[in-house]
């Protein structure tokens, strides 16, 4: 078990299956995606991601299986970090920002473990890291972005809510801001005006944040087009379910445009 001398850090554990051979990481925090995150890791391999970037699955303690350190080896997983402490999502990532930090690598790609992404485009969002930019939103909504089965809801919730929101927030237009499928620089995730590791990022809260946050410290932001595709005749694939789900996140993007996740509004 690894507990940070870093406040604002779960507990975890680490399984490194191998040693760190690549300048960017991708975090794929996960919980119980069996069938879907070996379909998403062998996408990865086909491409060889693992040559551009290291893979890291955080993982929020799954017990389906999909963690089996022998089938994540298989799949070029470079290590899996385990959190045995509270939180969601907001604290699977920030358990990955925090070893992948301490390991020296330059910048970070998140994507969900569920399928939908195209991992293929990793090494578009490691372009634009090594092009100087700080934050990288990808986008299935802009040129050559491919949204495939949306579901009407999402579709609607995201162009008419969701989006317009952190743009505002962030003084900058975005296109498609519930897509965790991002890039962002170290300079950016280490910055002090930043501070991410704080326990207040439980839930959906640092996805808001970070969406927001570069574009007010003047970083260099951008997106760039990916496909997100969702399965026919399937459950859809999330963890933000139901009316009390979206209420939520709905209650979280309005608390981000009044300042709350700003460091000096602790």
């Amino acid at each position: 078990m690894k507990n940070s001398i870093r406040t604002g850090v779960p507990f975890y554990t680490i399984d490194e299956i191998f040693p760190k051979s690549q300048d960017y990481c991708i975090l794929i925090p996960i919980l119980n995606e069996r069938g879907r995150i070996e379909k998403e890791l062998n996408r990865a391999k086909k491409s060889n991601i693992h040559e551009v970037a290291d893979i890291i699955i955080c993982d929020g303690g799954s017990t389906d299986g999909c963690t089996n350190l022998s089938i994540l080896k298989s799949l070029n997983v470079n290590t899996l970090l385990t959190k045995v402490d509270k939180g969601k999502q907001g604290a699977q990532l920030r358990m990955g920002f925090d070893w992948a930090i301490k390991q020296g690598y330059k910048g970070f790609i998140t994507i969900d473990g569920n399928n939908k992404d195209s991992i293929e485009d990793i090494p578009k969002f490691i372009g634009k890291l090594q092009s100087g930019y700080d934050f990288i939103q990808g986008s299935r909504f802009i040129k050559n972005g491919n949204a495939v089965n949306t579901p009407i809801f999402r579709l609607l919730s995201v162009r008419l809510i969701h989006a317009p929101i952190i743009s505002i927030t962030a003084r900058k237009r975005y296109t498609d801001t519930t897509n965790a499928y991002r890039a962002y620089s170290r300079r950016y995730i280490t910055n002090t005006n930043v501070n991410i590791f704080r326990d207040v990022f439980d839930t959906y809260e640092l996805l808001a944040y970070l969406s927001v946050r570069a574009d007010q410290l003047g970083l260099k932001t951008c997106e760039i087009p990916v496909t997100r595709e969702y399965p026919k005749n399937e459950e859809i694939p999330t963890k933000i379910k139901g009316i009390k789900g979206n209420l939520n996140l709905f209650k979280i993007l309005i608390q981000n445009l009044f300042g709350k996740y700003k460091p000096s509004e602790r």
